[in-house]
């Protein structure tokens, strides 16, 4: 699987995006270590606080189906579907990530059409709390 491929199927998770207060639609395409890719997009609720991000659905979904490794994500999000710009991973994705992923796991975020830049979970979350730190 691409780079490519994964933000295509990210751009693609978006139409399945539940947004009625926002319009801020976000789609998710995380790839396993097994080579399993599950997707997720965000669904909003109208007391926004039981919302949940693209990134976590498709990581929820992945685990929720027994997977534990993780490559890579790619995200993409924007305003009623069109991408103007980065729309990176919120404070609360990242966290979950640093439960699940490993520093150098790379994310993929869609910054238009045809182009993404790629970070790392170190770049995005340097001083993270993980499960190191609980042990």
């Amino acid at each position: 699987m691409t780079n490519e491929e994964l933000c295509t199927l990210a751009v693609k998770a978006m139409e399945n995006a539940y947004v009625p207060y926002s319009g801020y639609k976000v789609g998710a395409a995380l790839l396993t270590k097994s080579g399993k890719i599950y997707t997720g997009c965000n669904i909003e609720n109208a007391s926004y606080s039981p919302t949940v991000c693209a990134e976590r659905t498709a990581i929820f979904k992945a685990v929720s189906e027994g997977e534990r490794e993780f490559l890579k994500i790619a995200v993409a999000g924007g305003k009623n579907g069109v991408i103007t710009g980065e729309f990176p991973p919120c404070g609360v994705c990242r966290q979950v990530m640093a439960e699940f992923c490993i520093p150098d796991f790379k994310i993929l975020v869609v910054g238009g059409e045809n182009s993404f830049n790629e970070y790392t979970l170190s770049d995005i979350l340097p001083f993270s709390f993980n499960p190191e730190h609980v042990k």
